[in-house]
């Protein structure tokens, strides 16, 4: 095994076969379903999956050297890339996603969001958020959309055709904004927060260029007259659609998972 790192040492990354033989150490994990071990430099606090399956973005703020904050797996291959050199002071990176069709990579940092284009490896664009910490981001799924929540309550719109500022900044919540996500089929969005809702929200895109996206207020889920409990100040810690029906899931503080329809 080998040591914890130091601040700035960096490590290759080393995939493993887990084996199922009687021999191997690793026969329990095997049998559990485990095949693959990769280490990391310090503790992982996202994985975020390409749409096609074939690419794992993966998140550690905490890694001793800079540029293992963000690492990419291809799987198919079995190759692991960190694209990010180093970082800005006090730019450690908090949340990636994937675009939806073009090879373009989302690094939310605490308080802006880099577009890089993996292909042709260049800053695409730097999107201004004008919020204190970023916690969620998602990308629409025609890619052209992208939502952030934040620690200080709020979560903003950009249109990405418009400008690098938001679109929108919506102030729903009385706590945290902990996670936002678009509905893959139905023109719905969701923000689950640390005061125990969960805001569903009708968010229309045209196809014309020239109308504005539709953003209305539909619903609020939880809150005192049900749903997640505060526990040390904690509420909803996660969120997300159903993939095909106007559903969607909710995990909290409180040990409890809910699906509302």
């Amino acid at each position: 095994e080998q040591g914890p790192l130091k601040k700035g040492e960096k490590r290759k990354v080393v995939w493993r076969q887990v084996r199922g033989t009687s021999r191997s150490s690793d026969a329990a994990y095997y049998h559990s379903g485990v095949r693959v071990h990769i280490l990391h430099e310090g503790s992982i606090h996202q994985l975020a999956w390409h749409s096609k399956g074939n690419y794992l973005g993966v998140v550690c703020p905490k890694a001793p050297s800079p540029s293992s904050q963000v690492t990419i797996h291809a799987l198919d291959r079995q190759v692991s890339t960190r694209p990010f050199r180093k970082t800005q002071a006090g730019a450690a990176v908090q949340r990636v996603c994937w675009h939806p069709v073009k090879p373009l990579f989302f690094v939310a940092t605490q308080t802006n969001v880099r577009v890089y284009d993996l292909q042709e490896q260049r800053l695409e664009k730097r999107l201004v958020s004008g919020m204190k910490w970023i916690s969620s981001i998602h990308v629409h799924p025609n890619g052209e959309h992208v939502i952030c929540g934040s620690y200080d309550r709020r979560f903003c719109w950009f249109d990405l055709e418009l400008s690098n500022k938001p679109y929108k900044t919506f102030r729903f919540h009385e706590r945290a904004v902990r996670a936002v996500e678009f509905h893959s089929i139905f023109p719905l969005m969701l923000s689950a927060s640390d005061d125990g809702r969960v805001h569903i929200l009708h968010a229309k895109v045209y196809d014309d260029l020239l109308t504005n996206p539709l953003v209305v207020p539909v619903k609020k889920l939880g809150g005192q007259t049900g749903g997640h409990t505060q526990v040390a100040g904690y509420g909803v810690l996660c969120a997300a659609w159903h993939p095909h029906l106007p559903a969607c899931f909710s995990g909290g503080a409180d040990g409890k998972i809910f699906l509302w329809v």
